[in-house]
């Protein structure tokens, strides 16, 4: 029909190198120590940001895994189908390392695993998962060095090996982990699953609530010991090549990750070794889960990158009343509000990476690496979905409907403040760091005396932060006060050290200036933005 042209609509987004078009990512990860990866960050980036790589991310997603608990002559099998998509994202991911490089490099690993991450969570996030636990469950594996020994070789091989076979079979491996179950959820000392000694291991028995990527080679679980609360290796397969008594009850039926398997396990007398000191369960587990916490944050900073590209190449060639989007006053300041969001995620994300890599030989580093994950954690991703739904409101009814990335996201948004512990286990984690680790609070006070003088504002908010670290009057009341306190300043301290002198004079008046309204696009008329609206679109 001659009155169906097509008129007034952005073009597909174009093939791009997520890393270096990225405003920000290049200079942190230098910065940081891992200016060796350069070249294979942007490799990896032109890769990833590639139309072929976009439509795996979409097949993932509208063709979820399905569970096979027999086979067709009813024998128990417990397998989980993929579409060939994930397989392909998964082969694409592991292949580049993001589940082993941390390890392979002395200096920036732990930068540089962050900034592929990062790339990688802004085209899917659900097979992110596994290999957040493959590469985080090392840290709490060499608790056990005889385990350590026969497991990482294959850990961190480069090879992604989806068959069902014993480990040793295999050419790589992925690890799971199971903590919460029905009664307890976050409560993981109230498990209700024992674990018997038996002939030098263990046998387990009991359920886990959430299990994610059931389709993994082992996990870590918890489970109650003669000893306490202990920590358990629990492979798919026991030592005599059998299927271990590891059954999967149901997938969930999630709100996003919807690529993702995560399911509800039973053991039934499942072979077991214990990994760490029996009654240390969690000391034991939560090395892994501090890694995971430090990619709840990484993903939710790409999820926001990926929204505000999104929405800036709509404006960028969508016209109304007269004009492009992208040269109206009114959403130049939303677009701009949305980019500083994330450029302040990114710094965060990026400075809690290096505090990883140099934890081990510097005690200051090591008491950052305590604080700033749940900080981060925490901030970053409940700012998340505020992000994501001005973004997709920038794109207008085209925003809402599944053809776009949009909705996806959005219903992506909510996880990582979910995983690995909600907003108020990590808000009074903030608070277990600072009574229990040593320098904890002269840490944060390090970093933030290094941007002193700068701006005034930043300087008022650091007196405010001390302030309210000496007067605390109900701590577990007041923690989510105090963590939002703490991720704000923390951000404002690397906005004026590391951010261009927009983002440093456009947060510091609104976030920390009070000079704001409620909603994104509010800032004030005197504070230019225009390097921060171009930041935000795709080069």
């Amino acid at each position: 029909m001659r009155t169906h042209e097509v008129l007034n609509q952005p073009p597909p987004l174009p093939d791009i190198d997520l890393y270096a078009t990225d405003p920000i990512l290049p200079e942190a990860v230098a910065r940081e120590g891992a200016g060796w990866a350069s070249s294979l960050l942007s490799e990896y980036g032109t890769r990833v940001g590639s139309a072929e790589v976009a439509e795996w991310g979409f097949l993932a997603n509208e063709n979820p895994p399905k569970l096979k608990t027999h086979d067709r002559f009813g024998h128990r099998v417990d397998q989980v189908e993929f579409h060939p998509a994930w397989h392909s994202l998964m082969e694409m991911s592991i292949g580049a390392g993001l589940h082993s490089i941390a390890y392979e490099h002395e200096e920036g690993g732990h930068v540089a695993r962050a900034a592929l991450s990062y790339i990688d969570g802004q085209v899917e996030q659900g097979h992110g998962c596994p290999i957040s636990m493959t590469s985080s469950v090392l840290a709490s594996l060499r608790h056990q060095p005889d385990l350590a020994a026969e497991w990482e070789p294959r850990i961190l091989s480069r090879v992604y090996d989806p068959r069902f076979l014993p480990a040793p079979d295999k050419d790589g491996v992925l690890m799971g982990m199971g903590l919460t179950e029905k009664q307890g959820g976050s409560d993981v000392r109230s498990n209700t699953s024992q674990a018997q000694p038996s002939d030098g291991a263990f046998r387990v028995t009991g359920h886990k609530w959430f299990v994610s990527a059931p389709i993994c080679d082992a996990f870590l679980v918890l489970a109650q010991a003669p000893g306490g609360l202990s920590c358990f290796l629990l492979p798919r397969f026991a030592p005599d090549g059998t299927v271990n008594e590891f059954h999967i009850q149901r997938l969930k039926d999630k709100l996003g990750n919807r690529s993702n398997a995560s399911s509800e396990v039973e053991f039934e007398n499942a072979w077991a070794q214990l990994v760490g000191e029996e009654g240390r369960g969690v000391r034991t587990i939560v090395e892994m889960i501090n890694g995971t916490r430090l990619d709840c944050t990484i993903w939710s900073a790409a999820i926001m990158r990926q929204a505000i590209t999104n929405a800036a190449h709509h404006l960028a060639h969508r016209s109304a009343f007269g004009a492009l989007l992208l040269d109206k006053p009114l959403m130049q300041a939303v677009l701009a509000d949305l980019e500083v969001e994330t450029e302040a995620a990114t710094l965060m994300m990026i400075r809690v990476a290096g505090a990883f890599d140099r934890a081990d030989a510097d005690p200051l580093e090591a008491a950052l690496k305590r604080v700033l994950t749940p900080v981060a954690k925490y901030w970053v991703t409940k700012r998340c979905t505020a992000v994501v739904q001005e973004a997709l409101e920038c794109l207008g009814g085209g925003g809402y409907v599944e053809e776009s990335i949009m909705p996806r996201l959005f219903r992506e948004s909510p996880l990582n403040a979910i995983w690995e512990g909600s907003g108020n286990v990590i808000a009074l984690d903030l608070l277990r760091a600072l009574s229990r680790e040593p320098g904890a609070r002269e840490a944060i006070f390090s970093l933030l005396d290094s941007a002193r003088g700068a701006d005034r504002r930043l300087d008022g908010a650091i007196d405010e932060l001390d302030a309210t670290l000496s007067r605390l009057d109900d701590p577990d009341r007041e923690a989510r006060r105090l963590i939002e306190q703490t991720a704000l300043v923390i951000q404002g301290a690397l906005a004026v050290q590391y951010g261009s002198s927009q983002l440093a004079d456009v947060y510091c008046a609104t976030r920390l200036g009070g000079d704001w309204g409620h909603l994104f696009g509010t800032i004030p008329s005197h504070l230019a933005v225009d390097d921060l609206v171009e930041s935000a679109l795709p080069s």
